[in-house]
Formats: C-alpha cells, structure tokens, sequence
C-alpha cells in the first residue's frame, strides 16, 4: 500500500517563515479584523464565501429530519 500522507518539504517551511510578505505583515503588527479577509486575499475570500454557502453537512440534514 502507497503511503499517501503529506511529506513535509523543508524547503517550503524555510520560505513560509522567511518570505518579505510575513515578515512586513508581522513587524507592523497587522492582524486583519473578522470579515477583512477580502483586502488580503480577495480570491480566496471569493472563494470561501461561495464554498460556504454552497455546502452542507450530511448529519445537520439528518439531525433536522429526526428531531
């Protein structure tokens, strides 16, 4: 059986915690407040919104029917 796990790549962890971008927003102390995230990352914010209300869980559905 093929291990199918993630393998870290140390490479990858060096960069996250030495890019420009994290160590600009860390020094000035920026944290962005709840509901911000579109003037971050406005794609992803797109995405998430649309991810959200397009999904649902199977045993919120159950539990609805059996109450």
């Amino acid at each position: 059986m093929v291990d199918q796990h993630r393998k870290p790549s140390l490479n990858k962890r060096i960069a996250a915690r030495t890019s420009l971008k994290r160590q600009i927003v860390h020094r000035a102390g920026l944290k962005m407040p709840r509901g911000w995230g579109w003037l971050r990352n406005p794609r992803k914010a797109a995405y998430n919104k649309v991810y959200t209300h397009s999904t649902f869980d199977i045993f919120k559905v159950f539990g609805k029917l059996f109450k």
